[in-house]
């Protein structure tokens, strides 16, 4: 997993948009916006995947494979609406198991995207309230392992003047020492 600030360019989303010369964002950075990471090797994984689930009450896991192949007509679609900007009441926690592509969270209170590309054996958790979005890289598939603390769902709500101050929302704010 690698960090950076995304340099806002125009251009195809699935570009690194990496400054130059780059502009790292060291793991303390990510930590301190509740964005929580670990690497665990993609092969044997599923022992630690099983201790880690248990350690942060991870009940449920479902898998996802997201490439022209594996979302068949709904890819463009599904493409367009990760990366729209959103947020949801619960984590978002993804193991890579194969392919890559890049989680963007927005900094705040600066309100820059970080960047986070992931690749097998990562496994990254996007706290809940966080703004956030996704794509592929230009590999364009990224087969996942989705880990869940209750029934799997993914309802994604799209900034707005109502998330903003949506309870999820402000308890993330709260959470991070920003806000009320």
């Amino acid at each position: 997993m690698r960090a950076y600030y995304y340099d806002n360019l125009e251009g195809d989303q699935r570009l690194p948009h990496d400054y130059v010369p780059s502009r790292p964002v060291p793991a303390d950075r990510l930590t301190s916006l509740g964005v929580k990471f670990w690497t665990i090797p993609v092969e044997g994984h599923e022992a630690e995947i099983d201790r880690l689930s248990a350690q942060e009450g991870y009940k449920n896991r479902d898998m996802i494979n997201v490439s022209k192949e594996g979302l068949g007509d709904l890819y463009e679609t599904k493409m367009k609406g990760f990366f729209e900007e959103h947020m949801h009441e619960d984590e978002e926690i993804r193991y890579v198991l194969s392919g890559s592509g890049f989680f963007d969270v927005r900094e705040t209170p600066s309100d820059a995207w970080i960047r986070i590309a992931v690749q097998p054996g990562d496994l990254l958790v996007i706290p809940e309230g966080i703004y956030h979005r996704f794509t592929l890289d230009m590999a364009n598939n990224i087969k996942a392992l989705r880990l869940f603390k209750d029934e799997p769902k993914w309802i994604p709500y799209n900034r707005s003047t109502e998330t903003d101050i949506n309870p999820h929302r402000l308890g993330y704010l709260k959470s991070i020492g920003v806000g009320a």
